[in-house]
């Protein structure tokens, strides 16, 4: 009788996945805030519901501003993987629109505004339950080779 040929499935070799320690959205990191981004594909938007608790806080009640800065940062950084591209932020601002608070509702979504080459521009805002913006922001990123700038740090 002929030995059916074993299947595996993928011809894939074994390859150990790389743990996520972003500070903002890694599942791996202890001490990170651990915001799950989903992508909204009709308005092509990285959207994220969250809380924020008084770790986070800056003045009485609400959060601090390198706090908003960093979600801003990580929900417009999620964008450029519809380009399937990594890409870091060259330059960014923030308009602080009103205080962010803590303990309530929030959201922030992440949008492309233009890509031209390795130049990706994208923006991002921050909203109360009632939609209104808390804070907002707008971020050049540049296309890189992740494997040039970080293949040192690739877990083998």
């Amino acid at each position: 009788m002929p030995r059916k040929p074993k299947i595996h499935g993928h011809d894939t070799p074994y390859m150990k996945l790389q743990k996520n320690n972003c500070f903002c959205c890694g599942q791996n990191n202890p001490d990170g805030m651990r915001l799950k981004f989903t992508l909204d594909e009709e308005r092509q938007t990285f959207v994220c519901r969250f809380r924020l608790t008084k770790r986070y806080t800056g003045p009485p009640g609400h959060c601090h501003g390198g706090i908003i800065a960093t979600i801003l940062d990580d929900a417009m950084g999620k964008v450029n993987k519809l380009h399937n591209v990594v890409a870091l932020t060259k330059e960014m601002t923030v308009e602080y629109v009103k205080p962010v608070p803590l303990h309530k509702p929030l959201r922030v979504e992440g949008k492309e505004v233009s890509v031209d080459g390795r130049i990706h521009i994208n923006m991002a805002e921050i909203f109360n339950e009632k939609d209104e913006v808390l804070a907002r922001s707008r971020a050049t990123f540049i296309a890189i080779d992740p494997e040039k700038m970080f293949g040192k740090f690739v877990e083998k």
